[in-house]
């Protein structure tokens, strides 16, 4: 379990923020004896906050001071531990120098990102020289994207322990709960900031392949937009209303896009895939998605233009702030992903949990991405880079989070 050439197992970069103290206070609560964490960020005085309330089982944790800009004190901090996982966002503000500070070192990393851009720029820089140092840089281990990745990847598994086919037409149906993350909120206004400077890189955005390995070998099955309003009944006869295009689902389908590509496109070479959301199965359901279509446009829009940002900016939450416990307590998400095989075979597969998806799930969610490397990395796949969760766990993943009260399951329609 612990390498004597490092100090720590791992550190939780970020600790003193709302996200970060909820990872801190399930590893106290859940992680084995004997694991060495470490609490890091810019406060000595917060992290020792932090570390008091969490309890005695992480009274010995140890403190690490380090800014996002110190690319020395990152250095260190990556030298230290064999994981790093950071709940510092927007990345792309925030997270480029810790990733190369974790290449060099050799060190894991895990994150949160939802960050189509930051993600892009790591790939190209990172991934080869990550490879070869035998390192994982995995991103997106929370509600982006965990569930919509590995739901994808126990769909495919059972569908090939059928021999029923190669997965065809795909589709997310998200159901959650929860308050709105001021986090996720500051990661859009971030991208749609980057993607501003330079039309190539609104174009990346805006391309369903903008996180392949290689571009030129994707296959060509037209257009796939990520906001698109559905009838249940046309993506599987067991679903009824219609749903809305979901808000997350234009990052994570390039995440599941490359997962396939990663693996030499095993889900199928005519494997399209896309998610909305549920909005009730009323007759106004059709009503209803169009208006949330129109409002996540709407959003988009807005800030994307000075005069409407600057209101927006003073309504929507802020980064670091989150629901209350009642919220979170009461939250939850159920992801149920539906496909059709080259055979005709109808399968579905769902991830669920109780908890608000972008705080407490995604503690969960993260916490045990991290163990997972700091306790079975030599049972994980054998793949270093640059990764997606699937890719880098696999069914380790999936059985920690069942053992942590998370539904991973696939049926056969």
């Amino acid at each position: 379990m612990t390498d004597s050439g490092r100090e720590l197992d791992l550190v939780i970069y970020g600790a003193t923020g709302f996200v970060g103290r909820l990872l801190a206070d399930y590893l106290a609560r859940t992680a084995p004896d004997g694991i060495r964490i470490g609490l890091a960020g810019r406060s000595q005085t917060k992290l020792e906050a932090t570390r008091s309330a969490l309890g005695t089982r992480a009274a010995d944790w140890a403190i690490v001071l380090a800014e996002s800009s110190d690319a020395v004190a990152l250095a260190e901090l990556a030298s230290r531990t064999r994981v790093v996982a950071t709940t510092v966002g927007p990345y792309a503000k925030y997270g480029a120098e810790l990733v190369t500070a974790c290449v060099a070192a050799g060190t894991d990393y895990v994150d949160l990102t939802g960050e189509v851009l930051f993600v892009r720029a790591s790939i190209d820089a990172h991934h080869d020289k990550a490879r070869a140092n035998g390192v994982r840089i995995v991103h997106s281990c929370g509600y982006d994207s965990i569930p919509s990745d590995l739901g994808v990847h126990v769909l495919h598994q059972r569908v090939q322990a059928d021999n029923a086919g190669e997965l065809t037409d795909t589709t997310l149906v998200a159901s959650l709960s929860g308050g709105v993350s001021g986090g996720t909120i500051d990661s859009l206004r971030t991208q749609i900031d980057e993607s501003r400077k330079d039309r190539a890189l609104r174009r990346l955005a805006a391309s369903p392949y903008s996180l392949s390995p290689d571009r030129a070998k994707e296959p060509d099955l037209g257009r796939q937009s990520d906001v698109v309003v559905v009838d249940g009944a046309d993506i599987a006869p067991q679903v009824h209303g219609w749903k809305a295009p979901f808000v997350m689902g234009s990052y994570n389908t390039r995440i599941v896009r490359r997962t396939n590509a990663l693996r030499d496109f095993a889900y199928g070479r005519t494997f399209k895939y896309r998610e909305v959301m549920t909005v009730g199965n009323s007759r106004l359901s059709r009503v209803y998605a169009g208006g949330v279509a129109a409002i996540l446009g709407g959003l988009v829009l807005g800030l994307s233009l000075p005069p409407t940002r600057y209101v927006l900016d003073r309504i929507l939450p802020s980064p670091g702030e989150g629901p209350s416990d009642k919220t979170q307590r009461n939250g939850y998400f159920a992801m149920d992903i539906y496909t059709t095989t080259t055979t005709g075979a109808r399968y579905a597969s769902r991830v669920k949990a109780q908890g608000d998806p972008g705080y407490r799930a995604t503690a969960v969610l993260l916490g045990e991405s991290a163990l997972s490397l700091v306790l079975d990395r030599d049972l994980l796949p054998d793949e270093a880079g640059v990764l997606t969760p699937a890719t880098a766990f696999g069914d380790i993943l999936a059985d920690r989070l069942r053992g942590a009260g998370v539904e991973v399951s696939a049926r056969k329609l």
